[in-house]
Order: structure tokens, then C-alpha cells, then sequence
């Protein structure tokens, strides 16, 4: 996303935050919206902003938004992806994921060191943590039981780390294990016919 684009985000952002902040204080609702219903709103206000923008920027645009206010910002397709196992944030710039078994560059970035530490800090939040200079090194899990490690400063020596190892949504069936290499087909045979005799 170009500087002009993150900017119009920022405004997009603020002006959804602050409706969603508004119905807090007015009707005492503490869940956030889902995210269908914060697109809809997103592209509401967007409509509203002067900008004119393609159909695809307008699109990408509200996903970055929505997945500010209800994800982890930039990491969120990365989350949402099946064949990626593991994210490393080694800095603002340099995020790779670990995708079918082979490490890659992701293709995502984070604007700055702040932006960074506020997805880390919405990683933290909700399990009563904190991660600061006192208490720079936290490990937790995200609701779906993906294991988080975060390192900020001093114990980082070149700004805030990040790794999520995801949790498997299927669990690996032999077949699987066959089909990525870990286990060869006479292994799995032999498996089977152990259990079976209860060997």
C-alpha cells in the first residue's frame, strides 16, 4: 500500500473507531461488531471520505481497516492462510512465513516499529500479559491455539520480534504424513498393521 493509501487508512481507521467507541459509551455494547458488519460500516464511511479510488484499492483498503480493528493488522492473511505453519516478524520489514514446509518472504509489512508493537500488544491484552523493558519476553497462544513468542527492547537488539507457529486445523492423518514426505508408505503400512495386531 502506498504512503497515500496508508494515510486515507489511518482516517478510515479513526472514523470507525470512534463510531464503535461512540456505541460504547451510548449503549454499553463491548463486543465488537463482526466483520461483515464492519465492512459494510467501513465502506459506509469510506463512501463519505474525498477520495477517489479503484475498485480494488476501495476493497483493499476496508480489509486492512477491518483487520486493524478485529485482527492482528497486516499478519491477519497470513493467519487466515491454510498452507502457512509459522510467521517470523524479524522487524518491520522482514516478515517470513514458513509455507509447505519451506521458508519465505511474505510479501507483508508493517509501517514502523509502532505499528508492530501494537499488534503485539493485541496479542498480549486479552490473557492479562504485558511485554515492556521490565517483562520484554512473553509466550502465549491466540484463541485458536497458535503458540505466539514476542521479544521487545532491551532483550531485542534491533527493535520488536514476533513468531506465531499455527495451530494444525486438521489433525495430520497418515495419509497426510505419506503425501508430505515425513513418513514413507511402508512406514505408514507398518503403523497400521501394529496397531492392529495391538503390537
Amino acid at each position: 500500500m502506498s504512503p497515500p493509501l496508508f494515510d486515507l487508512e489511518d482516517s478510515l481507521h479513526r472514523s470507525l473507531a470512534n463510531e464503535l467507541e461512540e456505541e460504547l459509551r451510548t449503549d454499553g455494547h463491548e463486543i465488537v461488531p463482526a466483520r461483515d458488519e464492519l465492512r459494510r460500516r467501513a465502506f459506509r464511511l469510506l463512501d463519505g471520505l474525498p477520495h477517489i479510488l479503484t475498485q480494488n484499492e476501495g476493497v483493499a483498503l476496508v480489509r486492512a481497516v477491518v483487520d486493524r480493528v478485529a485482527g492482528l493488522g497486516p499478519l491477519e492473511p497470513l493467519l487466515q492462510d491454510p498452507d502457512v505453519s509459522e510467521i517470523m516478524v524479524n522487524d518491520p520489514s522482514h516478515v517470513f512465513v514458513e509455507r509447505r514446509g519451506r521458508i519465505e518472504a511474505s510479501g507483508v509489512e508493517f509501517r514502523d516499529e509502532q505499528d508492530l508493537r501494537h499488534v503485539i500488544d493485541r496479542i498480549v491484552a486479552p490473557i492479562g500479559r504485558r511485554i515492556d523493558e521490565s517483562s520484554p519476553m512473553v509466550d502465549a497462544r491466540l484463541p485458536d491455539g497458535s503458540r505466539v513468542n514476542a521479544v521487545v527492547p532491551p532483550l531485542a537488539l534491533r527493535g520488536p520480534t514476533l513468531t506465531i507457529r499455527k495451530f494444525a486445523r486438521e489433525p495430520f492423518s497418515l495419509d497426510r504424513l505419506v503425501a508430505l514426505g515425513t513418513i514413507s508408505q511402508g512406514m505408514a503400512d507398518f503403523l497400521v498393521d501394529a496397531i492392529r495386531r495391538r503390537a
